[in-house]
């Protein structure tokens, strides 16, 4: 009795030691690896909000990625800039691709992240070993009656309860670690370039519509204004006032405008399906953007824009957290060849019996460590080191080159931007002068004071240049739409 008191306290004892020293490693573990978790706040970067800033909220459900479905177009409503914009980034596109890539590199840091933990294994095995066929000496128990000599008895039952893990001494998980925190970082960044140049390319397609919209309007009020005057030209020419050759040329002059007014209705046509494809519209729906001439030029809001909100900008941001991944990436090669330590704990039994005084006898507690000693890999990992290095040299090399590109990109979109309302400018009196040139000459020919190439040259003059008026607004829009780009805004 006293026996079996003392063999259950020593169990429970090794029990103890057993879970006591993997809560310890684990602590441990745990501790060695935070460090590097949550990386270091740039000072430099201008504070926004999350409505500002959508890399800084939480990556989207699976299930909110995957709500792609199309919308209803409206049939009266026109629809606006910004939502077409809601519309295009609840679309199947580049940006949702970049919100998957974001979700994958977050597992990659949960991972990490679980390197540092003991592994918890129960493994449970039973072995059989034949009985030997050779001669056994009188009175050998059956137990011992075995076969092969590396098994340890005829029937042999294992139930570890273990943990395992690496203890972190070279510093390889840590890196590892910190490298999959900057490509997270570099994955935010690449999301939100991927926002941005959809945003950018809703705004081609809005205001090209847009364009594509006036040009027609104009080109109708071209074709009605030449279809009544070839009406009165004909009235003119069946009175006898006006020669034949007037009346061809006035219906040729409404033929040219016909053919206009088609290569206009395309055009639109075109262009409207490109919207519609971004925003999720049927084919079939209509859809109706805003009047590009009640979108007038502000040049007083160009000069807001400045050259050093360049630096702002997400793709900066991703070649930053791109060169610390192949920072970490060389060190993590580099510590291959230090030390590695190991280590495994396991409790339970290993008895040739499920009986009790058996399994008391063989119940305990088994330790391992192990270090690995590197010698000689043939350069392998100093290769990956050498690779991770110059990976990072290049980073350091497109961060310079995209800064110049950029900044040229900054001076060419605010020149343009500057020069379309400009042209606004002067055009919009142009056209005044023009509509009012059209009058003189309609009338002028009526009185039989100037030929009708005068007026058919008026009405091209005007068309000309209602369409480059509309193509100054577009030129602002889309200019503008780059400056806010460029600017990472």
């Amino acid at each position: 009795m006293d026996l079996s008191i003392e063999g259950s306290f020593h169990s429970r004892c090794l029990w103890r030691y057993f879970l006591a020293a993997t809560v310890l490693i684990a602590v441990w573990s745990i501790g060695r690896g935070q460090g590097p978790l949550e990386p270091a706040v740039k000072h430099n970067e201008p504070a926004q909000s999350p409505q500002q800033n959508p890399s800084n909220q939480k990556p989207p459900a699976k299930s909110e990625l995957n709500s792609s479905a199309q919308q209803p177009a409206p049939s009266i409503n026109r629809l606006t800039r910004d939502e077409a914009v809601r519309l295009a980034l609840a679309q199947a596109s580049a940006f949702q691709t970049a919100q998957y890539a974001e979700l994958i590199a977050a597992e990659d840091v949960r991972q990490a992240r679980v390197a540092f933990l003991p592994r918890i294994t129960v493994p449970s095995t039973f072995i059989y070993n034949s009985p030997t066929l050779g001669p056994v000496a009188a009175g050998t128990p059956r137990a011992d009656r075995f076969s092969f000599i590396n098994a340890n008895a005829v029937s042999e039952y294992q139930v570890l309860a273990g943990a395992s893990g690496e203890i972190d001494v070279a510093g390889r998980q840590r890196a590892a670690l910190r490298r999959s925190v900057a490509l997270l970082e570099a994955a935010r960044a690449g999301t939100e370039i991927a926002r941005r140049t959809l945003i950018q390319g809703v705004d081609d397609a809005y205001y090209g519509l847009a364009l594509a919209t006036a040009k027609r309007r104009a080109s109708d009020l071209s074709l009605a204004a030449t279809e009544e005057f070839a009406r009165i030209t004909e009235l003119m020419f069946n009175a006898g006032e006006v020669a034949e050759v007037d009346l061809i040329r006035a219906r040729l002059q409404v033929a040219s405008r016909r053919d206009e007014v088609e290569q206009a209705r395309v055009a639109e046509s075109v262009a409207a399906g490109g919207l519609r494809v971004l925003v999720g519209y049927d084919f079939a729906a209509p859809i109706d953007v805003l009047d590009l001439a009640t979108a007038l030029p502000d040049a007083a809001g160009i000069d807001r824009f400045a050259a050093a909100a360049i630096s702002t900008r997400p793709e900066f941001a991703q070649l930053d957290a791109e060169l610390r991944a192949a920072e970490q990436e060389a060190k993590a090669a580099r510590a291959e060849r230090l030390p590695q330590v190991s280590y495994s704990i396991n409790g339970g039994f290993d008895s040739e019996s499920l009986r009790p005084d058996p399994l008391r006898d063989h119940t305990g507690v088994l330790a391992t460590v192990s270090v690995t000693i590197p010698i000689f890999d043939w350069g392998a990992s100093r290769s990956r080191e050498q690779q991770a290095r110059l990976r990072a040299k290049s980073f350091e090399s497109e961060r310079n080159l995209a800064f110049r590109n950029f900044t040229q990109q900054f001076y060419a979109a605010r020149a343009q931007a500057l020069a379309a309302a400009s042209r606004y400018q002067f055009l919009s009196q142009s056209v005044g002068n023009a509509e009012r040139n059209l009058q003189a000459s309609i009338a002028r020919y009526r009185s039989g004071e100037a030929p009708i190439i005068e007026v058919t040259d008026a009405q091209s003059t005007l068309a000309a240049q209602r369409a480059a008026l509309y193509q100054a607004l577009f030129d602002y829009q889309q200019a503008r739409a780059r400056l806010l780009q460029v600017t990472g805004q």
